[in-house]
């Protein structure tokens, strides 16, 4: 069976990359998020501050609208960091969402545990990825997700297959990669967890809200 898996990648690569160049002679490009605009405030969170993006970091990242930013609960002293890379076209496959499970550990980060979970909001359930790293004795609890127009998904193939349905059907190919970071400690990531689904369930609907639809 993974034998078989290993096969198909480079067929759904190519079956991809000819349906987006394909669309994208009447590709409608979605007008850029502000997302310097993203709310500073919702619910019990407050941003603490901008968490800069180095120009060589951006340059590899290649999106074209980007957010960083740090939200604290004041009453908790809880913090959750948010990153979004916004691309509005992945034609030519120049650009499109890098996954934190190849950025993460390129960066130093060794991976302690992965899976997937699903989340309540009051825009609606959505599927993300549960992500555990360390680096030395920092220790960080990961959730992001692919967010399109039509629906969020966790997986990185399922994306880009939604990538090519999408493509056909609406032609269109921007996406997002929204990642929420916790820290935690060694026997706390239940906790750090908590944290990042309860940040996750404020923030989506008004990413929803924000990004095109």
């Amino acid at each position: 069976m993974p034998e078989t898996r290993l096969l198909l990648v480079p067929v759904v690569l190519l079956v991809q990359t000819l349906v987006v160049h394909w669309a994208a002679g009447t590709e409608r490009l979605p007008r850029p998020p502000a997302l310097e605009q993203f709310p500073t405030q919702f619910g019990e969170w407050k941003m603490a501050g901008e968490d800069p993006i180095t120009p060589e970091v951006a340059t590899v990242l290649h999106a074209d609208q980007l957010l960083s930013r740090t939200y604290m609960q004041p009453l908790t002293n809880a913090a959750a960091g948010l990153f979004v890379a916004w691309f509005q076209s992945q034609r030519g496959g120049a650009s499109q969402p890098h996954s934190p499970k190849v950025c993460l550990p390129a960066s130093g980060w060794t991976p302690q545990e992965t899976g997937e979970m699903a989340i309540d909001t009051g825009a609606g359930a959505i599927e993300v990825n549960r992500y555990v790293v360390v680096n030395g004795k920092q220790r960080v609890v990961v959730l992001y997700w692919y967010q399109t127009p039509r629906r969020v998904t966790a997986g990185e193939w399922a994306a880009k297959f939604w990538l090519v349905a999408d493509a056909l059907r609406d032609r269109r190919t921007d996406t997002a990669l929204v990642r929420i970071t916790v820290w935690s400690n060694e026997g706390q990531d239940e906790a750090a967890t908590a944290g990042a689904i309860a940040f996750a369930r404020d923030v989506y609907p008004l990413l929803r809200e924000t990004l095109p639809r």
